[in-house]
This record gives structure tokens, C-alpha cells and sequence, in this order.
């Protein structure tokens, strides 16, 4: 039995967006050190940039050619980077950062700073999802590659994140709401990607495609970078480059 396509969408939606969920249980039933997430995180971080450099962009560029790629890539990151420091200012600066790291908020911010992280959060992981779908329009089979690079950067910003919000006293029913949450949200966003995009025209797809990424990059340079480099153990460039070199062998290996 083949699935409808939309269903199919959701499905990866929530495979991509379970990487979040993965990385919060993770945190919340084990200490890990700054060290070890650090780590995790740069090898994210490194995945990330694979995926948008072998994967995302030159299909962006092969379908929409330079004008619509850079104009969406450019448009992404500037939208990103002004929500971020809006949130920022609300208390979501710190939202990937790890219980060592991140400035523990007073009573009265608490409230504000938990919805803000929340909200960022959803920022973070909509655009993966956007790009899920917009990868099955045309009925083509979605890129294990980016399916395997999304899931596995996941990981890391769920890792993080949660551990900050363990260390502020947020309950266990409050921290898997909102990672479940975005999860489900996450599946819904990939059906959005393919079923509002599935009309457009193909240079209209690219654009939007560069836009997500231009999106997955400046949060990545905003919110993973700085975790994975703060109190940076030894090494850690090269465990961004391992993170790296893995997405560029598997898209070599399936090519």
C-alpha cells in the first residue's frame, strides 16, 4: 500500500522532528557535561552545513538558478536573525544553551523566558520541516541524505536545550509537552511545505527551499556555534569536521 504523498510528508516530518525529542530525553534522564554536549553540537553543527552545501542549496540553484537561490537564501537568514533577536530580548538568547552555560533566570523571568525558549524553539525546527516537504513535491522520493543530516543535527539542539530547562525547574511535563509538541508540529509543517508549495511554480519551490536554508544556517551560526565553541573543549573543530565529512560521504555514497 503507497501512502498519499501529504501523508508521506508528515510521516519524515515527524521522523526529522524526532531527532528533538531524542536529544530532550537524552538530557533529561542523564547529566551530561558541557563537554559531551559541546561535542554533540559541533558535530551537528557540521552536519548542518553539509546538508546545506551538498544537498539544499545546489538543488536550490539547479531548479531556480542564481536569482531565486540567493534572493531566498538572503531573505531566510534575515528573517531569522530578526526573530531571534526579538526573542532574544524576550529571554530565548541563551534557548540552546546547556545547564553550565546558560544564565539562570530570576523568578519573575521565568515564566516569559520558558515561552520565549519554547517559541524559539518551534523557529529552529519549522523550516527542516518546510524543506521535507518541499523535497516530495513531484512525487520524487525525499534525499536520505537530508533526512539523515536534519535528524542527526536535531539530536544536539534538543540535547541543549532541554538541559537548560532541566537546570531553570522546569517540569518534566512542561519540557516533553513543548518537544513533543514541536515534533508533531514539525510533521505538520513538512504537509504544509508540499501541499501549499505543491502549486507553485518550480522557481517559486527553489526560492522557498534557499529561504528554509538560508533560515538553517543563521540559526545555526546564532543559537549551535556558539554552544559548541563556548568553554570549547580540544578538538572541537574537528568533531565539526567529522560531523561534516559524514553528510558529504553518504552524498557521494548514494549519488
Amino acid at each position: 500500500m503507497i501512502l498519499p504523498v501529504w501523508l508521506q510528508a508528515y510521516f519524515w516530518g515527524l521522523i526529522v522532528g524526532s531527532g528533538l525529542l531524542l536529544g530532550a530525553l537524552v538530557a533529561y534522564f542523564i547529566d551530561l557535561p558541557h563537554r559531551a554536549i559541546a561535542a554533540v553540537m559541533g558535530f551537528g553543527g557540521g552536519v548542518l552545513i553539509s546538508v546545506l552545501s551538498f544537498a539544499l542549496m545546489e538543488e536550490a540553484y539547479h531548479n531556480g538558478g542564481f536569482t531565486s537561490t540567493i534572493t531566498g537564501f538572503i531573505l531566510g537568514g534575515a528573517m531569522f536573525s530578526g526573530i531571534n533577536w526579538y526573542l532574544s530580548k524576550k529571554g530565548a538568547k541563551h534557548r540552546k544553551r546547556c545547564a553550565e552555560c546558560a544564565p539562570k533566570p530570576s523568578g519573575s523571568d521565568v515564566g516569559d523566558r520558558g515561552l520565549a525558549i519554547a517559541i524559539g524553539a518551534l523557529m529552529d525546527a519549522i523550516p527542516e520541516a518546510i524543506i521535507i516537504g518541499l523535497n516530495l513535491i513531484g512525487g520524487v522520493m525525499i534525499g536520505k541524505v537530508v533526512l539523515v543530516g536534519f535528524f542527526l543535527a536535531n539530536i544536539p539542539q534538543g540535547l541543549s536545550s532541554v538541559s537548560g530547562m532541566k537546570e531553570a525547574g522546569r517540569s518534566a511535563a512542561y519540557i516533553f509537552c513543548v518537544w513533543g509538541g514541536i515534533t508533531l508540529l514539525s510533521g505538520a509543517a513538512a504537509v504544509v511545505g508540499y501541499t501549499v508549495f505543491g502549486n507553485f511554480s518550480i522557481k517559486v519551490v527553489a526560492s522557498t527551499s534557499a529561504l528554509a536554508a538560508g533560515t538553517v544556517l543563521a540559526m545555526l551560526a546564532e543559537t549551535m556555534i556558539p554552544e559548541a565553541f563556548e568553554k570549547a573543549q580540544n578538538f572541537i573543530g574537528l568533531i565539526t569536521v567529522a560531523g561534516f565529512l559524514t553528510i558529504f560521504l553518504l552524498t557521494k555514497i548514494g549519488s
